[in-house]
């Protein structure tokens, strides 16, 4: 109201300029009679891109940009990548044991980190937009791949599963719970059989990605998913679904939990190409954040891009 008149207006982003579900919020606080606007950055939007400072200048507001703008665009990052980069931001969530192993066995679903780091990492699903698991993941361990921290399962992130053929377990737990939190499979090319149609019928979204040596593209995967507004990914699938990320260089942060236990020579490497010690130790990924849950320990590694 009133109170607003001649006031400084703080905003993490250039306010846009263009008409959506609501009018422009420039045009908003021309109209609210605000004297200042402190702002970040220019929203990298090409609807606005600088005309939402215009739209304040020309109206005889003082704008002052680039204030706390690397804090602002690590807090909207997913965002900016989708704009940017026409693609969601990536983040590799893997636990290793003291031995570098994710489970002792394959095909054994394995407790690498206590209760505490556990906790951690459903809070990293309650700040994503997606979680993603390849196929074999939900043969295995038959996730629910829900926020289950007290009062956050509404913040559960979508729940997607690359499976080339399109298929998941008619009795499994995502399928089974489809129709209450959304669940979408990336497939390749354009499945059509009976069980597909049983699990759209469930609430399963199937989107149709390119397909590259009989698999989903994994580029073109993540564009089907940011044109569908999803700007975070977190990565929670096995060691073949970590490699394929890596190599497709589509992780832009590794969430790396590390345990004190031991799992032994018969367990199943975190990569099943290549090495995670060579990724880490490249100049590559940067080691920014560390964070110590008992005796777990969390590091994150932050992809350096141009």
């Amino acid at each position: 109201g009133e109170a607003a008149r001649g006031a400084t207006a703080y905003v993490t982003l250039e306010p846009c300029a263009h008409y959506g579900r609501t009018p422009p919020c420039a045009l908003g606080l021309v109209e609210a009679g605000i004297a200042r606007v402190v702002t970040t950055f220019d929203d990298p939007d090409p609807r606005v891109s600088g005309r939402g400072h215009a739209m304040l200048r020309e109206a005889g507001i003082e704008v002052v940009t680039g204030v706390e703008a690397e804090s602002a665009r690590r807090d909207m990052i997913g965002f900016l990548t989708r704009m940017e980069r026409k693609r969601p931001y990536v983040t590799l969530k893997l636990a290793i044991s003291a031995d570098g192993m994710i489970s002792e066995k394959p095909g054994v679903a394995t407790a690498i980190t206590g209760p505490m780091a556990r906790a951690r990492s459903h809070l990293m699903r309650a700040e994503s937009d997606a979680i993603l698991v390849g196929h074999t993941t939900v043969i295995i361990d038959d996730p629910e791949l829900t926020c289950r921290l007290p009062g956050l399962i509404d913040q559960t992130p979508v729940r997607v599963v690359l499976a080339s053929r399109g298929l998941l377990p008619e009795h499994s737990r995502l399928v089974r719970s489809a129709s209450v939190l959304p669940v979408w499979v990336l497939a390749a090319g354009q499945p059509a059989s009976a069980a597909t149609e049983a699990m759209k019928e469930a609430g399963v979204r199937i989107i149709e990605c390119e397909s590259k040596d009989g698999r989903v593209d994994l580029s073109s995967a993540m564009v089907e998913l940011a044109q569908r507004g999803i700007g975070r990914v977190l990565v929670e699938g096995g060691a073949v679904v970590a490699s394929a990320f890596l190599k497709a260089d589509l992780v832009d942060e590794i969430a790396l939990f590390r345990s004190r236990i031991t799992v032994g020579p018969d367990g199943v490497r975190a990569l099943a190409e290549g090495s995670l010690d060579e990724v880490l130790s490249s100049p590559d990924f940067v080691a920014m954040a560390d964070e110590v849950f008992g005796d777990d320990r969390l590091t994150l590694y932050i992809r350096q891009r141009d």
